[in-house]
């Protein structure tokens, strides 16, 4: 585009978002309203600020009492089930006693967001000190409240992370200028997850706050993970959080263009009351988070003493414009250190991650590793097109799939979209259909298609000792949609509300998510893999926020874990086997070969897969299996066994997906989508 042309298009769509800067002087006046509106009334004049008495909180305590300079003693606890996570944290709020520093990408206002919310207003109204640092693109959007929290009181204060062009919430303008202009600032953002109590508890790992994080949601749930570290490594976390906190694009609320016009406009507003869609789960979870004994139980006892913890997270500095392409530069801090584990492997890599699309740097890694004499078995747990939230990455993970088993020689095994044995509350998956009444315990299970199989509340059978191929349990049946007064469709799928989910949110193309979960062969809340983990040689554990893909590396900020510890490593292996559990996924293996023409067909196959345009060759080398069981095939067996093609049974490239039309997306995405990568 001509130089001058892009300047007047861009002049154009920033006249047409309808909101001009504000001058330095409504700035100002804009943040002196909010300032002035907030309250300095402190509810407590304890010195613990009235905090909650708490097994966990005392666990920090602990772990800083038992350890010394040069032997730090840190307690490690993996949280794997979504409601049992929101219970965590509203328990380490409640227990605050100085200070709560919360970060993250994506902040709902739903029944679990509010909640969160309004206990971190508590807190500050007891006299802790808040810090809300989130990220603009996919947190709160709503100015009422965003002004409303900005007034809210001298303890808590509210930073948005990369507002771009200065606002909270962008239109398709935004979007369209962000193309010519900044398009790569745009997609930078920060994806780190994390909050530190008192500088002596943290929580990392892949959560945002939305309900579908907390098996809250009645559409789709994420499978993710959490580690809470309580111990001096915190104050690392503290650290790393002051950084961001302190970095030039985080901008307070007040200072934004649009909340700042809408406190000129209307003063400080009021917090909107709270509508909880499900008050029944908001009393439940609030319950537990009291409930002592079962935060002992189920934080404290599987707490596990770790021998070394380490934070590693990028800085701000990462999206300065001279860090591209200059990885050695020191702004890159967590992607050397997970790429320096994998490159270490000896025996095994267990990588789990929702988007299985490589960089280059990536590719070579495993390709290095798989060149070796003896190379470490590598084991991928990813998700299913049916499963996924983002079909787009999917279909580049697609597209590669003979790549990634022939060339780089992974193990790939895909969620499915309704597993048997996740560790979830299945009675959370089972909300009544639109317009009916609550299910009976036992029409539940014919709601979530049969998948509460095996599986009872909270998890049952997270404490099993599962090792790679264990179980023989059938895939669940299939049950007929509800009557048409009894849903809202959006292409085959019961859904409530509109939700942003994917990881790339909105695009220039509008305001509304540019990709969601493509409609499935059942009814009933199906989940998604989005947890973020690594073990390394049954040795080292990483929890975080890391997908292993280009955007982590190149555009977003990212944080983890990383634990060197052979009983927590081998804690977090089983809780990812289980997730590669015939129950629970698919197996990626290749096709029988056909009787004749098969080498043509795989370097035909290959060659399709090397254009970046144009991959439309119909017959893949591999393609998704399911286990059956049988006298002659007691447990699942690996791909490369011998037997494999006995004991299973090809189910398509995309199972459990009613495909229709979405068939020829998938195929197009595969064949135009590889320059996509970087930005995916």
């Amino acid at each position: 585009m001509n130089p001058l042309l892009r300047v007047v298009v861009l002049a154009i769509l920033l006249l047409g978002t309808g909101c001009a800067s504000l001058s330095s002087a409504q700035r100002e006046r804009a943040a002196g309203i909010a300032v002035q509106a907030r309250s300095s009334v402190v509810e407590c004049t304890r010195a613990d600020r009235c905090a909650l008495d708490s097994p966990l909180r005392a666990l920090g305590g602990r772990a800083f009492s038992e350890s010394t300079e040069a032997s730090p003693r840190h307690y490690a606890t993996i949280i794997d089930e979504g409601e049992v996570a929101l219970v965590a944290r509203l328990n380490l709020i409640r227990s605050a006693t100085r200070s709560i520093d919360l970060q993250t990408y994506i902040f709902d206002k739903d029944d679990s967001a509010r909640l969160i919310l309004d206990e971190l207003l508590a807190a500050a109204r007891r006299g802790v000190k808040v810090r809300l640092l989130i990220d603009q693109l996919s947190a709160i959007s709503d100015l009422e409240i965003l002004g409303a929290l900005a007034s809210s009181h001298q303890n808590f204060e509210l930073r948005v992370y990369n507002p771009t062009f200065g606002k909270a919430r962008l239109n398709y303008y935004d979007y369209a200028a962000s193309v010519l202009c900044c398009f790569r600032r745009l997609n930078q953002r920060m994806h780190n997850k994390l909050l530190v109590v008192d500088d002596a508890l943290g929580v990392v790992g892949g959560r945002n706050y939305q309900d579908d994080y907390y098996d809250w949601d009645s559409e789709y749930n994420f499978r993710d993970r959490d580690v809470l570290i309580a111990g001096p490594e915190v104050r690392e976390m503290a650290v790393n959080f002051d950084a961001f906190w302190n970095a030039p694009r985080s901008v307070p609320a007040e200072r934004l263009n649009d909340v700042g016009r809408t406190l000129l406009r209307q003063g400080a507003p009021a917090m909107p009351a709270a509508a909880y869609r499900r008050p029944e789960r908001v009393e439940r979870v609030s319950a537990e988070a009291d409930d002592t004994a079962y935060i002992e139980r189920t934080f404290v006892d599987t707490a596990l003493s770790v021998a070394s913890v380490r934070y590693v997270a990028d800085l701000p500095r990462k999206h300065r414009r001279e860090r591209a392409n200059r990885p050695a530069n020191g702004q890159h801090v967590t992607e050397p250190q997970l790429d320096g584990l994998i490159s270490g492997a000896q025996t095994e890599v267990l990588l789990q991650t929702p988007y299985l699309v490589l960089s280059k740097p990536a590719r070579k890694l495993f390709r290095d590793l798989r060149r070796r004499a003896q190379p470490p078995r590598v084991v991928v747990s990813s998700n299913s097109l049916a499963a996924t939230d983002n079909p787009v990455v999917y279909a580049l993970s697609y597209k590669y799939k003979r790549r990634n088993l022939r060339e780089l020689g992974f193990n790939v095994y895909e969620f499915k979209p309704f597993p048997l044995d996740a560790p979830v509350d299945y009675r959370n998956l089972l909300p009544a259909p639109l317009g009916t009444a609550d299910p009976s315990p036992g029409k539940r299970n014919s709601l979530l298609g049969g998948s509460a199989a095996g599986s009872n509340a909270r998890g049952s059978g997270s404490g099993s000792n599962r090792s790679d191929g264990d179980g023989t349990d059938s895939p669940a049946p299939r049950t007929p949609s509800p009557g048409p007064a009894a849903r809202r469709r959006t292409d085959g799928s019961v859904v409530e509300r509109r939700l942003l989910r994917a990881e790339t949110r909105p695009s220039f193309l509008g305001t509304k998510a540019v990709n969601k979960p493509l409609p499935v062969t059942r009814t009933g809340a199906r989940m998604g893999l989005h947890a973020k983990s690594l073990v390394v040689d049954r040795r080292i554990g990483v929890i975080g926020t890391h997908n292993f893909d280009p955007r982590s590396e190149n555009y977003n900020t990212e944080g983890a874990v990383i634990i060197d510890d052979p009983v927590f490593a081998e804690a977090l292996a089983q809780s990812i086997l289980r997730d590669i559990h015939p129950q629970n996924s698919w197996v990626v293996a290749p096709r029988i070969k056909p009787p004749v023409l098969s080498g043509l067909n795989y370097s035909v196959g290959k060659a399709s897969e090397a254009l970046p345009v144009l991959d439309f060759w119909p017959w893949r080398y591999a393609t998704d299996y399911e286990f059956q069981p049988g006298p002659d095939c007691p447990a699942p067996l690996r791909r490369q066994d011998q037997n494999f093609h006995h004991c299973y049974t090809a189910v398509g490239d995309f199972p459990e997906v009613n495909v229709g039309p979405k068939w020829l997306l998938v195929r197009m995405l595969t064949a135009f989508g590889a320059g996509l990568v970087p930005i995916l």
